[in-house]
């Protein structure tokens, strides 16, 4: 028989009350916010990288060094996929695909659209994305708590990243940097279905998310090796580096399977925008930089859908 850690069953109705509804938040919502907390310092971290790192580069040292370290920290991430099933080991690929996939779909279209533009299609469309395939798989259809909780938070997600643009002087949109942004999307809501299926089975999270990231990250070697990576060796460079694989990659990304187990893939990828909520109060505290009223007004409702998603109800998200 496979090794695999006890299967997870949901509460009973009897269960319900101050301490269920506590620990189903704690076991779930907390930790992939938190999750989306440590993410969004990635922005503010790589903008302290030395001039001259390539975008793409910064992001796949994070993901090669993090995802390495995450693999051999998880227990049971070697002998996973001799534990899985032969479909199971295929949705391992796919996720490690999806995985490497978002890098180099993302930081492009963020050369080409801005940071801002390619936040909020990526992340605005992840959990888009990640309610269909629910759907369409066959797991389960989008709740009407869910759908409105999540037009409100990309709206509030919109507002708060397109603030300053929607304010001053508008520039013409890029559809390759659109449709890169989109994958990146595409990407998160593919790897959080698939880590979300394989965990809700029975196997380990951390486990899941080690195997995915450590095999993605040996996934953008060649695009390590096809760059100039001499920033790396600075002392700058190498603080960015490692920030980004020991806190956004290796810790978060244990945080966020952990999370897995008692949150639904859609939910989980509509919680993660916190996100862009964190980065725009870091470059306000850390780059000093400043915001006009309507990202505020973003700001607010995304924090109040947020709030409606994190916290449980007697029935499940989808």
């Amino acid at each position: 028989m496979p090794n695999r850690t006890t299967p997870l069953t949901p509460a009973r109705p009897s269960d319900a009350g101050p301490r269920s509804s506590r620990t189903a938040l704690l076991g779930g919502p907390a930790p992939i916010l938190l999750a989306a907390v440590l993410w969004g310092t990635t922005g503010t971290a790589g903008s302290l990288a030395p001039a001259g790192a390539p975008a793409a580069a910064i992001g796949s040292a994070g993901l090669a060094l993090g995802g390495t370290l995450l693999f051999l920290s998880s227990r049971g991430a070697r002998s996973l996929p001799a534990a899985c099933t032969g479909r199971e080991r295929w949705l391992l690929v796919l996720g490690a695909l999806a995985v490497a996939g978002y890098p180099v779909t993302f930081y492009p279209a963020v050369a080409r659209t801005g940071v801002a533009v390619a936040t909020v299609i990526a992340l605005g469309s992840a959990p888009v994305f990640a309610g269909l395939l629910t759907w369409l798989t066959g797991r389960s259809r989008p709740t009407a708590r869910w759908t409105a909780a999540t037009a409100a938070a990309v709206l509030g997600c919109a507002l708060l990243v397109l603030g300053p643009e929607l304010t001053g002087a508008t520039t013409p949109m890029d559809l390759t940097g659109v449709a890169l942004a989109a994958c990146g999307g595409l990407s998160y809501a593919v790897y959080s279905l698939i880590g979300g299926t394989l965990i809700t089975r029975g196997h380990s999270s951390d486990a899941v998310m080690g195997v995915l990231f450590g095999a993605a990250g040996l996934l953008v070697l060649p695009l390590l090796a096809s760059v100039d990576m001499r920033w790396i060796t600075t002392t700058r460079g190498a603080a960015v580096a490692g920030h980004l694989a020991l806190f956004t990659v290796c810790l978060a990304y244990r945080l966020f399977g952990h999370g897995l187990r008692r949150t639904s893939a859609s939910a989980a990828t509509s919680l993660t925008l916190a996100e862009p909520a964190v980065a725009a109060v870091l470059s306000v505290t850390v780059l000093d930089e400043r915001l006009p009223a309507v990202s505020w007004t973003g700001l607010t409702v995304l924090v109040l859908s947020l709030a409606l998603l994190a916290f449980p109800t007697g029935r499940h998200t989808p």
